[in-house]
């Protein structure tokens, strides 16, 4: 089936729920009926193959399945996943909330903004018409007063004028839109401050509600609502535990309390608990902050509300578990906390030398260890395993197991133990659990095992909330004095003196002669070359010129080339000139 006809499939299934309990009066939620679908398909007992397509004769029983759970008004488990839901639906975090309200209230008065930077007014009737348009614009974005009281305009309208008067709005009509919407924001936080200025001093702040005096009633009075209402819850629960515990021990005590119904009453208070401790620590924050009165009113209104919705999904296990059956289970028990519980055990600890392979961590030797993701919300997880769902604090000082980088926590010293032996078994009896009750997959924080189940909201903060351990040990480090290679430049001088100094011998060597020679070592190695200067061409001149020369000789031999003897004859004739004839 293609995920098209797959999601129409679903979505069918879903309306079809939702029409049958809208026709027995239950009015349910489409994420309500969605989260039953899924976990009635999840659930083995049911005998659903997710990995087939749904028969028609499939599709009528799952309607019938989840219509019958959705309608039991008796069932602690339904109020547990209504209670979810709800919650997940509701709640969202302090700055997403204050991002909503900041968004809605820019969205009211985009039409008021745009009348003020459309404006072409040119008449001084439209001059001052638009003025009074940036009045209101700037009481309604501060929201001190409302801008049809009379007083409140008047001292708005003096607070703006001292900063802006109305000879200004030919400049501010000049401006681009992006300047103008700038630009009013920026008369708004001045006009607001000089109000409150004014308020202080006595001399102004008509319309201005005392929210520091409003927050501090508002804030104790409903911390003490939540408080109390999580004092009671725990209580249930810690009596819940104690009765299970009983029933743990004596099988005969169990099988009268039907303790199936006991857990999933079990599973409804304390995720109640759960939900009141997130919402708890957003009172505590508002304590300490005092600015942004407007905004944590709102807030204040608004988690007050989610609080009281809390309460009407804890009804259901009061019906089968009312005071005097409880004073009657409890006969004999003693009512722990789970304070007390952790201290019974605080002295006992995993001794590390008994694990080769497994990895434990202690407060002494880990930083970010009050602040690690712990499985099952902290609840041990070997307890719950072995005595068929039953919730107990773990305790972190015993050790906390690192297995497959996850942490698990253990209530006693031999639940650690025997967890660490084989924990990939009793991680599998978990989920199987889980897949019988749906609720404990949000109350334990199973969503990664089953994905399909986590909802959006919850998946944004699955990694902001996952925070690593970092363990002390021994190590070093060695750092290379040099990392790179020097880039010294020796020709460098910083002394305009000494770069004189060089430039002036350089100039000196136009009149030295340069030397060259050639040794034994250098011969026929290289080219040698040397530059002189030529010589330069020197003449005298005298007043008279003279010169002296003597005759040349001239002496000649005849008869060299022979005659007609044999022996030759040479005659030696001697034609030099005397010396006077010269």
């Amino acid at each position: 089936m293609l995920p098209t006809q797959a999601e129409s499939v679903i979505k069918s299934i879903i309306r079809e729920i939702g029409q049958e309990c809208a026709a027995h009066g239950e009015i349910v939620p489409e994420t309500l009926v969605a989260f039953m679908v899924k976990a009635v398909v999840l659930d083995p007992s049911n005998g659903f193959n997710t990995d087939r397509t749904l028969t028609k004769s499939d599709v009528q029983k799952l309607v019938k399945l989840c219509v019958n759970r959705l309608l039991d008004s008796k069932n602690p488990s339904l109020d547990t996943i209504k209670m979810q839901v709800y919650f997940d639906m509701n709640y969202t975090s302090r700055e997403e909330f204050l991002e909503e309200h900041h968004r809605v209230i820019e969205s009211r008065l985009s039409s008021v903004s745009r009348e003020i930077t459309d404006s072409r007014a040119c008449a001084r009737e439209e001059l001052e018409s638009l003025y009074r348009k940036i009045v209101s614009y700037v009481l309604l974005r501060s929201g001190l007063g409302s801008p049809t009281d009379i007083k409140i305009v008047r001292e708005a309208t003096a607070a703006l004028q001292s900063v802006f008067p109305q000879t200004e709005l030919g400049t501010f009509l000049t401006l681009s839109k992006k300047d103008k919407e700038c630009q009013l924001k920026e008369l708004t936080m001045i006009v607001t401050g000089i109000r409150l200025f004014n308020r202080d001093c006595g001399k102004g702040g008509e319309g201005i509600d005392d929210l520091p005096a409003i927050l501090q009633e508002a804030i104790p009075a409903t911390t003490q609502h939540v408080d109390s209402q999580l004092e009671a819850v725990q209580d249930q629960a810690y009596r819940y535990t104690a009765v299970l515990e009983k029933a743990a021990k004596s099988p005969l005590v169990g099988q009268e309390l039907q303790p199936y119904m006991l857990r999933e009453a079990l599973y409804n208070v304390r995720q109640c608990e759960i939900f009141l401790q997130v919402i708890l620590p957003v009172f505590i924050a508002l304590s300490n902050l005092w600015t942004s009165f407007q905004d944590e009113t709102v807030l204040i209104s608004v988690l007050s509300n989610l609080t009281t919705h809390l309460e009407p999904f804890l009804g259901a296990h009061d019906l089968f578990f009312p005071e005097k059956v409880m004073q009657a289970l409890l006969d004999g028990v003693t009512v722990k906390t789970d304070v007390c519980r952790i201290k019974e055990h605080i002295e006992d600890r995993v001794n590390v030398a008994d694990f080769k392979k497994l990895e434990w961590l202690f407060p002494e030797t880990t930083a970010n260890f009050d602040k690690l993701l712990i499985q099952y919300r902290g609840f041990c997880a070997y307890t719950f395993a072995t005595t068929d769902g039953l919730l107990l604090p773990g305790n972190p000082s015993i050790g906390i197991l690192k297995y497959k980088d996850k942490y698990y926590t253990f209530n006693t010293r031999d639940a650690a133990y025997s967890f660490a032996e084989n924990p990939e078994n009793y991680i599998d009896i978990i989920r199987e659990k889980a897949k019988k009750n749906a609720e404990l997959i949000q109350l334990l924080e199973l969503h990664q095992q089953f994905e399909t189940l986590i909802q959006y909201s919850q998946m944004k903060e699955v990694d902001r909330r996952y925070i690593k351990p970092i363990t002390k040990c021994e190590t070093g480090t060695q750092t290379d004095t040099h990392l790179l290679p020097p880039t010294i430049v020796r020709s460098y001088e910083w002394n305009e003196w000494e770069l004189r100094r060089k430039a002036i011998k350089l100039a000196n060597l136009r009149r030295k002669v340069t030397h060259s020679m050639q040794t034994d070592h250098s011969h026929m190695r290289r080219e040698n070359c040397s530059q002189v200067y030529p010589l330069k061409t020197v003449g005298t001149q005298s007043l008279r010129a003279g010169s002296s020369r003597v005759p040349r000789p001239q002496v000649y031999v005849a008869g060299l080339r022979g005659g007609q003897t044999k022996a030759t004859r040479g005659v030696k004739v001697n034609l030099t000139r005397a010396v006077d004839e010269t």
